[in-house]
């Protein structure tokens, strides 16, 4: 499985809201510009995550997009999934194909599916406040010291 620019982009965009989580509205224009994705895109984008149940809009001048849940509630996986399906590492190679007899075709086929069921726990057990959690650790080890 290979995960799409579109997915990405939905993940990224929730992810910037979540960042923002203040319980006001962020804008379609300032999610585009952060995370560096046309607006048109992020506009198509947050409408689907809108039909989705994961984000919700607000109209007018204070408008923009606030999550539906908290960031704790929500797993990266509920958004691959919606975005692009079950999310499946090998999904040729777990299709029966009609030969049986040769060896190592059911070995490989349960290997397959526990690749599976591991990339899907781990992105099951992600959720976006962990996401902010990491980001935030990751960038305060990395905060430059301007001493002289």
């Amino acid at each position: 499985m290979k995960i799409s620019k579109k997915c990405q982009y939905a993940l990224k965009a929730i992810l910037e809201i979540a960042r923002r989580n203040t319980g006001d509205a962020v804008k379609t224009h300032d999610i585009a510009g952060s995370q560096r994705i046309s607006q048109r895109f992020t506009e198509i984008i947050l409408n689907e995550l809108k039909h989705g149940g994961f984000v919700e809009s607000r109209r007018g001048n204070e408008g923009g997009y606030l999550l539906a849940r908290a960031p704790k509630a929500l797993t990266v996986r509920e958004v691959i999934e919606y975005i692009q399906g079950e999310i499946s590492v090998a999904p040729e190679a777990l299709k029966d194909n009609g030969d049986a007899s040769l060896f190592g075709n059911e070995a490989l086929r349960e290997l397959w599916q526990e690749v599976n069921n591991a990339v899907s726990d781990v992105c099951g057990n992600k959720t976006f406040a962990d996401l902010i959690d990491f980001e935030k650790a990751k960038r305060e080890k990395c905060i430059p010291n301007y001493d002289i």
